[in-house]
């Protein structure tokens, strides 16, 4: 069932879509490497704990390390191959943290073992969450957070409605494209095992207009089945977060401090549900995702599936990394981060790998700020981001959370509307880790 919603959430920003680069590129296959390194931290909350030693031999699939808490995951070989080390290793976010090197055996095949299907429909909620942590399953958006989490129903709460997330709003992205093009039965097949476990009573995919072929093909994967809408969306950043998504599909407002879960909704990314297909039919954990490598500086864009745990450099090496390329930004444009070095890994949580040349890139001049008013236009959580930038550049801790600067998502929306160049997100998502980390010494 399709309908289309003209509907939307408040405020936002309309950046240029750049898409054309890959929207029309088919998924392909990155090569496999001659060593991974799998960051023991690639998900919210607990780091992994290892199950392995270095020297040990493991096959593709295996399990290295086991979840560190509820808010935590598992983590597998990407490859067959042996363990070289367990040490600090770089990470995209600048730092060195404890990370698996797994060197690849060059002889092996790399197929996945055979695995028997699951049998889903026999489980109670618990051993299907139980299940999905096993899998390594996390929020493929870009957020990483452990997706079994989500599912865990507190006492006396239900999901009425399971909500899928198709928007890929970032300039630059067409990976979650290409998949709704290429495996749409695996998203149906996905939202088909979840919904029924959660026991959700209808499940609707947001996609935005500027996907029709994706609308389409996701429409002809439901087989004329009622319990799934497939809804196209007026184009808009950031309407993949999920409070917009929802204030778009339904017209409702998921309050303050509160998760959608409290108006019986959990979110999910196509991706994550064809993940869940694969685990549970086909026994393949989380060890690779697909990417999209595109910008100025790349020779030859792709859609990829990559393992998780190779290099950024193997990546664009792969895809022709331009010698005027000055920056790589993990992630997408407007949420990304500018990465230290190429040697950092694929994590579960990249969705892409953009190159910028000099030419492409904005260096903002920061000028006063003059009260315009703009970055409140672009917020779509309704927050006042130029108070939370100056109180943040001032150190004025207590008043940013009195100011409820942890509602704000770092989606930069303010930032590229601010016409004085005030790096307001920056300054907001600086702040926030000092109040994480005042928190964590009391």
């Amino acid at each position: 069932m399709l309908t289309v919603h003209t509907q939307s959430f408040a405020h936002g920003v309309h950046p240029e879509e750049l898409k054309e680069q890959t929207v029309g590129l088919p998924v392909a296959r990155l090569p496999f490497v001659d060593r991974y390194v799998l960051p023991l931290s690639q998900h919210a909350g607990a780091p992994s704990e290892p199950v392995v030693q270095v020297g040990d031999q493991v096959q593709r699939g295996d399990v290295l390390a086991r979840p560190g808490g509820f808010v935590s995951t598992t983590l597998h070989s990407p490859v067959t191959g042996r363990v070289r080390a367990l040490a600090p290793r770089k990470h995209p976010n600048g730092q060195m943290v404890a990370a698996f090197e797994i060197e690849a055996d060059p002889f092996a095949t790399q197929q996945l073992p055979r695995r028997e299907p699951l049998d889903w429909a026999a489980m109670e909620l618990d051993a299907f969450v139980e299940q999905v942590q096993r899998a390594g399953l996390v929020g493929l958006g870009g957020a990483a957070f452990p997706t079994h989490v989500k599912y865990r129903l507190p006492e006396g709460r239900r999901c009425e409605h399971l909500v899928i997330n198709g928007c890929e709003c970032e300039p630059y992205l067409t990976c979650d494209h290409r998949l709704m093009l290429e495996r749409p039965a695996a998203v149906i097949r996905g939202i088909e095992i979840v919904s029924r476990l959660l026991g959700a009573d209808h499940s609707t995919i947001g996609v935005e207009l500027n996907k029709p072929d994706a609308i389409d093909a996701l429409r002809a994967a439901c087989h004329g089945r009622t319990d799934i809408t497939v809804t196209g969306l007026a184009v808009k950043y950031p309407q993949g977060a999920e409070k917009m998504l929802i204030k778009a599909l339904f017209d409702r407002e998921v309050p303050a401090g509160k998760l959608p879960l409290d108006l019986g909704m959990i979110v999910n990314n196509v991706q994550t549900m064809a993940g869940i297909a694969d685990y549970f039919d086909d026994g393949k954990p989380l060890i690779e995702r697909m990417i999209t490598v595109a910008g100025p500086g790349i020779e030859r864009p792709a859609n990829l599936v990559v393992p998780i745990g190779t290099s950024v450099r193997a990546v664009l090496e792969y895809c022709g990394l331009r010698a005027e390329t000055r920056q790589v930004v993990m992630g997408g444009p407007m949420m990304g981060q500018a990465l230290a070095s190429l040697d950092a890994p694929v994590l579960k949580g990249t969705s892409g790998l953009l190159a910028f040349t000099e030419a492409a890139i904005h260096h903002d001049v920061e000028y006063a700020c003059v009260r315009c008013g703009n970055c409140l236009e672009a917020c779509s959580n309704l927050l006042n981001p130029q108070k939370l930038a100056r109180l943040a550049r001032g150190g004025r801790l207590d008043e940013l959370e009195q100011a409820c600067v942890n509602d704000c998502m770092e989606c930069g929306a303010c930032t590229y509307a601010c016409p004085s160049g005030v790096p307001i997100v920056h300054l907001i998502r600086t702040a926030k880790a000092t109040l994480r980390r005042r928190k964590g010494s009391r």
